[in-house]
């Protein structure tokens, strides 16, 4: 595995699909909503996939509905609404990083979290996961005017971590991470154990790594 180039500083991460996997309580809410109307149930497999897209990725798999269609600002509300009722049901820290964060903090390494999910949102998860109360900058979709894949979130967190941007290390599970990574001049890492998206591919992510596990992070780092 190649080796993270020296000087690394910090090192931050997205949330859903990287840090914690929300996948099985945003497909519950949307579940919810495909009950109230009849409609039968899809497995959390064909879910998956599209959790790193939060809102819009659940529609478009229950629905078939997108953010341009007239309709989509009505279920998006319903299954917002959904969501905070079950947001913390089956939520949990993918295995490993409990280790990967505890390992990060004994080695004096600033982390943080670059999340597109709502402030509101990610205040409540990370409330219920203490494993991540040690982040020390947490930027959300609605932080600034501006949100992945746009690089400013990425520097936002730099900033308050008073971390150079290239001396930064990110990690994220959809191709709209490494590109707001790139973009930001830090170090790119694909967590290929996530999300990803529909076609599961990131070679054409261009990501300076890939790593199967939270612990292939420490790898990386050179750390225990």
């Amino acid at each position: 595995m190649v080796r993270v180039p020296d000087p690394v500083q910090a090192v931050l991460f997205d949330l859903d699909g990287t840090l914690v996997d929300s996948a099985p309580d945003l497909a519950l809410a949307v579940e919810r909503m495909r009950a109230a109307r009849g409609l039968p149930p899809i497995p959390l497999a064909t879910y998956r996939p599209h959790a790193s897209s939060g809102a819009r990725g659940m529609l478009r798999t229950a629905f078939g509905i997108a953010p341009q269609d007239e309709a989509y600002e009505v279920f998006k509300q319903e299954f917002l609404a959904e969501y905070r009722q079950c947001l913390l049901h089956s939520t949990a820290c993918f295995e490993g990083v409990e280790v990967l964060v505890s390992a990060l903090e004994r080695a004096g390494l600033p982390w943080g979290i670059v999340t597109n999910k709502a402030q509101e949102l990610t205040e409540r998860v990370l409330a219920g996961l203490p494993i991540l109360a040690g982040a020390g900058a947490v930027i959300c979709g609605d932080t600034l005017p501006q949100a992945k894949p746009h690089p400013a979130p990425l520097l936002e967190a730099a900033r308050r971590l008073g971390i150079a941007p290239t001396e930064c290390l990110y990690v994220g599970d959809d191709e709209r991470d490494i590109v707001a990574g790139r973009a930001a001049g830090m170090y790119t890492v694909a967590a290929r154990y996530g999300y990803l998206g529909e076609s599961g591919e990131t070679s054409h992510w261009a990501a300076d790594a890939e790593v199967n596990s939270p612990q292939e992070v420490l790898n990386l780092l050179g750390l225990p």
